[in-house]
C-alpha cells in the first residue's frame, strides 16, 4: 500500500460563480477524491469568497480540511502576490508533501513539490481577454509555474501540444487529464416546477429555442453567432436563442449587437445559472450551439452529448477530441456554415437521433472518478 499522503491543494485562484468551467472542475474533482481517497490527509486553501460559498467546495470528508485566508480573489494581482509570499509558509507549517494547484499558476518560493494543472494558454492566444498588467503578471505567473512544478496537468492533448511547444517542457512532464460528466446529466427527469419558473423568468415560456453555454467573451465567437441566428429567423425558424454563461469582456457588445439586429425579443440571456438550472436548460433545448474559437476542453459540449441534446460546434481540435463523429461541425468563421448546421440538425430528426445515441456512448467514458484517480497517481509522481 502506498504511504499516506498530505496535500496541499491551491484553491486561492476560485471565485463562486465567476471563473465558469475551472470551478466546476475542481468541484467536481475534490468531491471524487474524497470518495476514492480516505486515507491521504487534504489541505485546501481557500480566499475569503470560496469559505463562505454555499455549497462548500470542500467535501465533508474527515480527510478534508479547509485553511480559509482574508485574501479577495477578485483581485488577481494580489491573489498573485499572496500566493507567492503567504501560501509558501501556510504549506511548509502543514508539512505538505505535494501542492496540487488546479488554478494555472503555483508558488515558487517553496520547496514542496507542486502538480499544476494549466487548462489551456488563452493568455497566449487570446490576450485581448486580459488587461496589459494582467496580462504581463499571468504571462510571468503561469511561465514560471510551469518551469518550477515537477509535474503539469492539462485537459486536452491539444492543450498539451501548446504547452510543450511554447514552454519547452520534457513531454513527460506534462500528462492529460480530462474532465468528467456529473452522472445527473444522463438522467435529466422531468422537473415541470423548475422549469416553468425559469423559462418563464427568461420570456421564453413554452417556445422552442436554441442554447449556447459560454462565457460571453470575445472568443467565443458570438458575433458569429448571432449573424447565424438572424439568418435562421430570416428563414423562418421559430427557435429563440437562450445565452447562458457569465457576463465576460463582449457582454455589453453583444447586448448592443443583439439590439441593433432586431432580437431583443428572442435572445436571452441568463447570466450565470446553477447546475440543476443548467441541466433543466439543457434538457429542453432543441440544440446546443458551440461557435467559439478557442478551447482548452469545451465542457458544454461533453455535457450537452450526455443529456441527449443534439449538437453543433466549432470544428477544433479540443472539441474533437470529445465528441469524435457524435456532433455536427461547422467553420466558426462562417455564420452561414454555422446557420447551415443547426437548420440541418433541426430539420433531419433522423441525423439528430443518430448523433444524439453516439454522443450519449462516447460521453459514458468521461467520468470525475477517472479524473480523480488519475490526479491522484500524478501527485503520488510529483511527491516522488
Amino acid at each position: 500500500m502506498a504511504c499516506s499522503l498530505r496535500i496541499g491543494v491551491n484553491a486561492l485562484y476560485l471565485i463562486p460563480g465567476g471563473v465558469g468551467g475551472t470551478e466546476i472542475y475542481l468541484r467536481h474533482l475534490l468531491a471524487a477524491l474524497a470518495e476514492i481517497d480516505p486515507l491521504d490527509q487534504y489541505f485546501v486553501f481557500l480566499n475569503a469568497e470560496t469559505a463562505a460559498a454555499e455549497p462548500p467546495l470542500v467535501p465533508a470528508a474527515p480527510n478534508f480540511l479547509v485553511v480559509s485566508s482574508r485574501l479577495r480573489a477578485a483581485n488577481r494581482p494580489a491573489r498573485l502576490l499572496w500566493e507567492q509570499l503567504a501560501l509558501p509558509f501556510q504549506a511548509a507549517a502543514r508539512r505538505l508533501d505535494v501542492l496540487f494547484c488546479p488554478g494555472f499558476t503555483s508558488p515558487l518560493l517553496t520547496w514542496i513539490p507542486r502538480l499544476t494543472v494549466i487548462h489551456d494558454l488563452q493568455h497566449k492566444r487570446q490576450p485581448q481577454n486580459f488587461g496589459p498588467i494582467e496580462l504581463a503578471a499571468w504571462r510571468a505567473a503561469v511561465w514560471l509555474s510551469a518551469r518550477f512544478s515537477r509535474r503539469i496537468v492539462t485537459v486536452s492533448e491539444n492543450s498539451r501540444r501548446d504547452i510543450l511547444k511554447i514552454y519547452g517542457l520534457k513531454p513527460d512532464r506534462v500528462q492529460v487529464v480530462r474532465h468528467g460528466v456529473e452522472p445527473e446529466f444522463f438522467c435529466l427527469g422531468e422537473n415541470p416546477a423548475i422549469n416553468r419558473r425559469l423559462l418563464e423568468a427568461a420570456g421564453i415560456g413554452d417556445r422552442p429555442y436554441l442554447l449556447a453555454v459560454s462565457t460571453v467573451h470575445q472568443h467565443k465567437n458570438w458575433s458569429q453567432l448571432l449573424e447565424a441566428y438572424r439568418r435562421l429567423c430570416d428563414q423562418g425558424w421559430p427557435h429563440h436563442l437562450v445565452i447562458a454563461g457569465l457576463a465576460g469582456n463582449y457582454y455589453s457588445e453583444l447586448v448592443r449587437l443583439v439590439g441593433a439586429a432586431g432580437l431583443s425579443d428572442r435572445v436571452h440571456f441568463t447570466g450565470w445559472v446553477s447546475r440543476p438550472v443548467l441541466r433543466a436548460l439543457f434538457k429542453y433545448a432543441a440544440a446546443l450551439v458551440f461557435p467559439s474559437t478557442f478551447e482548452g476542453f469545451g465542457l458544454p459540449v461533453l455535457e450537452a452529448m450526455a443529456a441527449g441534446v443534439p449538437v453543433a460546434c466549432s470544428d477544433i481540435a479540443p472539441l474533437r477530441e470529445i465528441a469524435g463523429d457524435s456532433v455536427l461541425y461547422f467553420d466558426p468563421d462562417s455564420p452561414g456554415a454555422i446557420a447551415a448546421a443547426v437548420s440541418r440538425l433541426l430539420s433531419d430528426a433522423d441525423l439528430a437521433r443518430r448523433l444524439v445515441a453516439a454522443g450519449r456512448e462516447a460521453a459514458a467514458g468521461f467520468t470525475w472518478k477517472a479524473a480523480a484517480e488519475q490526479t491522484l497517481a500524478i501527485l503520488r509522481q510529483a511527491a516522488g
